[in-house]
């Protein structure tokens, strides 16, 4: 196992390499809150962005300059570039920016494959060495530690190994504290690493790693530099990134603290992970990817009957670490492909004994007998627990629905649909009554009928959001006469829940639904 060096670097460029995935645009309120969950996080570097060059990353420099980000784990550092070809960095407007940018390191882009050199930058390959040269140089006697991504490095060594190599020496020579030999392509493979980064290790400077994943290998690429001596990783948080993203920088903290045992960060830190995971997800409105490794929504979740029975005598028969060293949780799912063993782990989870073996049994051949009407419980919690509940004889109603009916229509050749529901049912407390909704279509026109009739008894309702909606549908082959399924999630602002309905038409399988929503809400709260 690789030893760890006595000093690592964890650099964060969710804000500046991050942002440049498709789609991804965050403003300079978005990129504080990020930096600050960045911060208590524990990454060592937060790279901010590119100031002078990008008005949005300026004003979020002047921000910080003024004070709205105290970081107390963090430095963070202003993104440029080396100084124009025939110029001086000392009056170069870009590097003058970096130097205004106030940050106490600068990490700068350099060329390092020649045929880029002569045909991006159109300069001498001479003076790319001398561009690397001054704006390292200046830059240091302005006081600012200094950080030279190599740009296409993987690629550049193949083409002219003396070259690339001759790049990492000048940038070193000149005060270079940290050089970055970054795969800018995304093209490498785990086991081309040691020998590149090997090579460059010969010149005698600290080296760290920048990979893209156009290969799916940006971790594991990350993982092999570091083998092959880099000190310093950089990433993104969930793998944001041009193309194909970044390497995940919490995959790869988490792969070296609890499969390498090094002490990246504080174990309460680590902890941390899903959280921030899904905090950026937030801000950045990217949603965090299910299967995402360690932090996932799925990263724990078990589904075979096999596996079930199995973690029932021991968890980590199936899991390659404890989730809560990051901050996740185990997860049972609950699916046709259940056995006794996943009913009785959820609905423990759920606060429910199911140790009868008979009870177990009947509630596994229960729920695969709905789903092979079409429901789906594994991402329906809400909808699971309602079953699990009439099946023990515990399920008590709120409201009982004596018919419900929806109305759609507009006018010919235009867009102003109207949809009016009505709703006709009685609460527990005995009130009953028909309730009239109008709505943006007929789900929402039910809505607001249901939400009204509820309400009379029970005003908490007024709090309930739906936030997403979901149809599937189910063999297609039979095209109009299809089995239609609805997931509907709910959010009271404190929980999120739910639920699953199934039927002939969008309209039937989403209002079972959305009454499903409303009575384990209420049975919940």
């Amino acid at each position: 196992m690789t030893v760890a060096p006595d000093v690592f670097h964890v650099y964060d460029t969710t804000l500046r390499d991050g942002a440049q995935q498709e789609g991804l645009r965050p403003t300079v309120s978005d990129k504080l809150r990020i930096a600050r969950a960045l911060d208590d996080f524990g990454v060592t570097f937060i790279e901010g962005g590119w100031p002078g060059a990008n008005p949005n990353d300026t004003a979020f420099f002047a921000a910080a300059a003024q004070g709205d980000l105290a970081l107390h784990n963090a430095q963070l550092v202003a993104f440029g570039s080396t100084r124009k070809a025939g110029g001086k960095a000392s009056s170069d407007p870009l590097t003058r920016a970096l130097v205004d940018a106030q940050t106490p390191v600068v990490t700068l882009v350099a060329k390092s494959h020649d045929q880029h050199v002569e045909r991006a930058l159109r300069t001498t390959l001479a003076e790319n060495l001398e561009m690397v040269r001054d704006t390292v140089t200046f830059l240091t006697r302005e006081g600012r530690r200094v950080f030279v991504d190599c740009e296409h490095f993987f690629d550049g060594y193949r083409a002219n190994p003396t070259y690339a190599l001759g790049v990492v020496r000048t940038a070193a020579d000149a005060g270079a504290e940290v050089v970055v030999l970054c795969d800018t392509n995304g093209g490498m493979l785990p086991a081309w690493m040691g020998e590149v980064v090997g090579a460059a290790g010969e010149v005698g400077v600290d080296l760290g790693i920048h990979c893209h994943n156009d290969t799916g290998c940006a971790v594991a690429n990350t993982l092999a530099a570091v083998d092959a001596g880099a000190m310093h990783v950089q990433g993104t948080i969930n793998g944001h990134g041009e193309r194909t993203g970044n390497a995940d920088l919490i995959t790869v903290v988490a792969n070296l603290q609890l499969k390498y045992g090094w002490s990246i960060l504080p174990p309460q830190e680590l902890a941390r992970a899903t959280a921030v995971a899904n905090g950026v997800a937030g801000i950045t409105h990217v949603p965090l990817n299910g299967r995402q490794p360690y932090v996932g929504q799925s990263a724990f979740a078990h589904k075979a009957g096999l596996h079930a029975s199995a973690i029932r005598v021991d968890e980590n028969l199936y899991q390659h670490i404890d989730p809560q060293l990051v901050g996740n949780d185990m997860r049972m799912l609950v699916s046709d492909m259940a056995g006794r063993a996943n009913i009785q782990i959820k609905g423990a989870t759920l606060g429910y004994d199911l140790e009868d073996r008979e009870l177990a049994a009947r509630i596994t051949d229960t729920v695969k007998a709905r789903e092979m009407e079409g429901y789906s419980y594994e991402s329906a919690d809400a909808s699971f627990e309602l079953l699990l509940r009439d099946e023990l004889g515990q399920l008590d109603d709120d409201f009982e629905v004596e018919r419900w009916r929806v109305w759609t229509g507009g006018e010919a050749g235009g867009r102003n649909e109207e949809s009016e529901a009505i709703v006709t049912l009685t609460n527990r407390d005995g009130t009953s009554g028909t309730f009239a909704g109008e709505g943006e279509g007929p789900l929402n026109a039910l809505d607001q009928a249901l939400r009204t009739a509820v309400a009379t008894s029970h005003p908490e309702v007024a709090g309930y959001e739906l936030v997403d909606y979901r149809v599937r549908i189910l063999e297609q082959e039979h095209g109009t006469d299809a089995i239609v399924r609805a997931h509907i999630d709910v959010t009271d602002g404190e929980r999120r829940w739910t639920t699953v309905g199934v039927g002939t038409n969008v309209i039937e399988a989403s209002w079972e639904a959305l009454a499903d929503a409303y009575r384990w809400g209420l049975l919940a709260g």
